[in-house]
């Protein structure tokens, strides 16, 4: 099994390694990280400067590479790049804090799976919901679990893509969920400088989680989490609102007279 690694908290950061150390004992383990925090990068993309990737070596003595781009730089450059040959799974992580609900939007742990599921490859994000505990071996046994069952249903399927978030502690359970939506109180806190120069902190905490859809009985991924379930979403790349396509269609026909339409 080949496996390629990536994350947004950087090369060195202790979710990795510990990520690392636990896929090995399945195969061939590939690493390709940014070569500092990306937290919040999003599924951005270097385009205008070089990408320098740098090889590591890392305590037992394998190697990977940091990479001065973003997490999905990361993906990217490794499958179409560095790598001989394609990867059998990505996997992102171990995130340190959860990435849950509209967040993922935001994340560049998620967009590095994303990455790779848009290259047609089996992928993964997983992080631990705490930025208290520092302990992610329980968080990367479970990745061992899981990654082969992941591999194997990629045999079938080109549309693997999950987002596990597994709580602190020992997890009551397992649950297949949806995304939340999460909003945010006093988001930006501001501040002034000594010469008198406004700035801001963005902060906040979040308020109550709403489901993007009341009618859907899905356990939502935020509470999950937040009852101590182990949290597995499965995701998507294609934005597209497909119960708003008719509806569109039909409320510009009505206001436009071109019959392409």
């Amino acid at each position: 099994m080949r496996i390629l690694i990536s994350n947004d908290d950087g090369i060195n950061a202790p979710g990795l390694q510990a990520l690392r150390e636990s896929l090995a004992t399945l195969g061939e383990v590939t690493v390709v990280a940014p070569d500092r925090e990306r937290s919040g990068a999003g599924h951005g993309i270097t385009a205008h400067k070089p990408l320098r990737p740098k090889k590591v070596t890392f305590p037992d003595g394998s190697h990977g590479w940091s990479l001065n781009g973003t997490p999905a730089d990361c993906v990217k450059l490794a499958i179409e790049a560095l790598l001989p040959q394609k990867p059998d799974i990505v996997v992102s992580g171990i995130n340190l804090g959860a990435n849950l609900g509209t967040d993922v939007l935001y994340s560049g742990t998620v967009s590095a799976a994303i990455e790779g599921i848009i290259n047609g490859i089996p992928s993964v994000a997983i992080s631990l919901a705490s930025f208290k505990s520092n302990d992610f071996n329980p968080t990367a046994a479970f990745a061992a679990q899981v990654v082969p069952l992941l591999v194997n249903a990629g045999r079938d399927s080109q549309d693997i893509l999950v987002n596990i978030n597994v709580p602190p502690g020992k997890p009551v359970g397992i649950k297949v969920t949806r995304l939340a939506i999460r909003k945010y109180v006093n988001v930006f806190h501001k501040r002034t400088d000594p010469r008198g120069n406004d700035y801001y902190w963005l902060a906040g905490e979040p308020e109550d989680t709403v489901p993007e859809d009341p009618g859907v009985k899905v356990d939502v991924d935020v509470e999950a989490v937040k009852n101590n379930y182990i949290s597995i979403t499965p995701l998507h790349y294609n934005l597209t609102n497909f119960k708003a396509i008719d509806y569109i269609h039909k409320m510009l026909q009505r206001q436009t007279p071109t019959k392409d339409i």
